[in-house]
């Protein structure tokens, strides 16, 4: 889930699949109503903003949506076979899942998102992974596109927690020790030491990399951060 590529996959879901919340046990209503919410989101998107950058460097905001449906359409076994293929690359397998999914227009990249509206399956890391993909890389799309958004709060409240707990390519650990972080619009506050506050959802994408959600925190804990990402 940091800057360089989009991570919400992967080996960083096997260390924090043990972490749940309210919606743990009913993470699959909540994924088909935000894979609808996104789809309407983008169906009148122009053919040149599909080309806009996302808050994934380097990918632009359809490359990101490619992403996510290769990891809708990921199971355990396949990823094993993927990330082998790849020669254990992180990276080389998500860009190659991406352009698997791209298709040749935009069109075509949002009727294959379409097509795992009612899908079931899951990579490496559990149903969390896929409610981490809908928080995370939506906001990657959503934000450069101008697009507000208001998520389900324990579906949050479950991403906020596993990304303070997920350090091996996620980063949220690091970049939350020594820090209190306060949502400003949840039930949320976490850690201890000079707090930061704001939406839950922007202390998410900043904790995953992504510092398109610093303007909306707050408090003296934000340099700390800032220094972070």
């Amino acid at each position: 889930m940091g800057g360089a590529r989009p991570l919400v996959q992967s080996v960083a879901r096997a260390e924090v699949r043990a972490q749940r919340s309210d919606v743990a046990g009913n993470q699959w209503p909540f994924i088909r109503v935000e894979r609808a919410a996104l789809i309407a989101d983008l169906e009148n998107v122009s053919d040149a903003a599909w080309s806009t950058p996302s808050l994934c460097a380097g990918w632009t905001v359809r490359e990101v949506l490619a992403h996510m449906t290769s990891v809708a359409k990921m199971t355990p076994g396949r990823f094993i076979g993927k990330f082998a293929g790849s020669g254990f690359r992180f990276n080389a397998m998500n860009e190659s899942c991406m352009k698997a999914e791209l298709g040749s227009t935009p069109a075509e990249t949002l009727a294959g998102f379409k097509a795992q509206l009612d899908g079931t399956t899951h990579p490496l890391g559990g149903v969390d992974t896929l409610v981490g993909d809908m928080v995370i890389h939506s906001q990657d799309i959503r934000r450069p596109l101008g697009i507000s958004h208001t998520f389900q709060p324990e579906a949050l409240t479950l991403v906020g927690d596993v990304v303070i707990r997920g350090n091996l390519l996620i980063g949220g650990k690091r970049r939350a020790t020594g820090l209190k972080l306060t949502a400003t619009d949840q039930d949320w506050t976490r850690g201890a030491g000079p707090e930061v506050k704001g939406p839950l959802a922007s202390i998410i994408i900043v904790l995953t990399g992504r510092k398109a959600g610093l303007p909306d925190l707050s408090g003296d804990g934000v340099a700390v951060l800032t220094s972070r990402v």
